[in-house]
């Protein structure tokens, strides 16, 4: 991750450009598979890649790019082979991922979680030792969508951005969790972390020169500050969740985070790794193993329903449902073209002339 984080408050930059998605996804396959990606991987790494832009969360969109050409470059993302499997047992899964693409152990560990979760109403799969995965909530509607309730959870063992509550030297990444479960419509999918913001999102801030609209990290003496550099110098770290006032939440948060993702795997800060290997922690639950997917889904449209009619701040918008703006850009993209910023563009332009990939599709 960087941070993968995916998930928290993210920035999104206001001024951008639609593109067709089919041809963005075929570019960033050619591009990756082009950079020495298995085909498949390179496929499925690039559709992901695209439907976090579609669905709005552009730091970890195409936005990365670089970041895993670079990678593949350097030998930091294994671009061929599969992962190790240490243990099965039929609901309990445990995997070595061999820093593979994070998109593809992911979408790999759900299509056997689907495929067993009939059986043993419950398949979890942890993963050590993976490449970035993204975003988390882009991975979840298909799941959701079957019926399923779905839970994906991921930290950062090789890097650190975040202290612990009370602490002032970064430990944590920001330890996303996402989720999704079904209605009777559209399924809600959320996607948090323990802290307030992203390290990609102070990334991209920094490079176009702005700060973070509140106070959300602190400097090395404890100071809150709104200045991502101070994070990314290493001189201090994110807030967690709750920020100066209430981040012991936050700090349990990345905990519990650590606990699921790295204890279950095996793989973990204990060992010291050194760059991009994350941990990641697929749990599938299947409804009909409890009261029946009916049921389940009479109570979550309910209270969908409640949320909804609940009467919004004076002035304020109407109360949505986790997921319901990034399923509806995701609708939106699917016609109108997927949205992006000009640097992204111009870094692919950029690695594009330098694969010799055709880039027709940026016009």
């Amino acid at each position: 991750m960087t941070s993968n984080p995916s998930s928290s408050t993210t920035l999104q930059p206001t001024a951008a450009h639609r593109y067709p998605q089919g041809g963005l996804v075929d570019l960033a396959t050619r591009l990756l598979q082009t950079a020495g990606l298995d085909a498949d991987k390179a496929a499925c790494v690039a559709s992901y890649l695209v439907a976090a832009d579609a669905m709005g969360h552009s730091t970890h969109g195409l936005a990365l790019m670089p970041l895993y050409l670079d990678a593949l470059a350097s030998g930091g993302m294994t671009p061929s082979g599969s992962y190790h499997v240490l243990n099965d047992r039929g609901s309990c899964i445990t995997w070595e991922g061999k820093r593979l693409p994070g998109a593809w152990l992911i979408h790999q560990a759900l299509d056997l979680a689907m495929d067993r979760v009939a059986q043993h109403g419950v398949v979890t799969v942890a993963m050590g030792n993976c490449h970035h995965t993204g975003a988390l909530a882009v991975y979840l509607p298909r799941v959701a969508e079957r019926g399923y309730v779905v839970q994906l959870q991921c930290s950062s063992p090789g890097a650190s951005g975040i202290a612990p509550f009370g602490g002032t030297r970064a430990l944590f990444t920001p330890n996303p969790v996402a989720a999704a479960y079904p209605t009777q419509g559209d399924p809600v999918v959320m996607d948090i972390s323990s802290s307030i913001t992203t390290l990609n999102s102070a990334r991209q801030l920094k490079a176009r020169g702005e700060r973070f609209p509140k106070a959300w990290a602190m400097d090395a003496q404890g100071n809150p500050t709104d200045d991502p550099d101070v994070v990314l110098s290493g001189q201090g770290s994110l807030l967690p969740v709750g920020g100066t006032d209430h981040g012991h939440k936050g700090y349990a948060m990345a905990l519990l985070n650590e606990a699921m993702t790295q204890g279950f795997s095996g793989q973990g800060r204990a060992d010291q790794p050194k760059g991009m290997s994350l941990s990641v922690l697929v749990q599938v639950t299947d409804p009909a193993a409890f009261a029946g997917l009916d049921a389940f889904t009479r109570q979550t449209q309910w209270t969908a329903d409640a949320c909804r009619a609940n009467p919004p701040l004076p002035g304020g918008p109407a109360v949505r449902l986790p997921g319901q703006a990034g399923l509806a850009k995701q609708r939106a993209a699917a016609v109108d073209g997927v949205p992006l910023i000009g640097s992204v563009v111009n870094s692919l332009r950029v690695y594009g002339r330098k694969l010799g990939v055709d880039l027709a599709v940026l016009g």
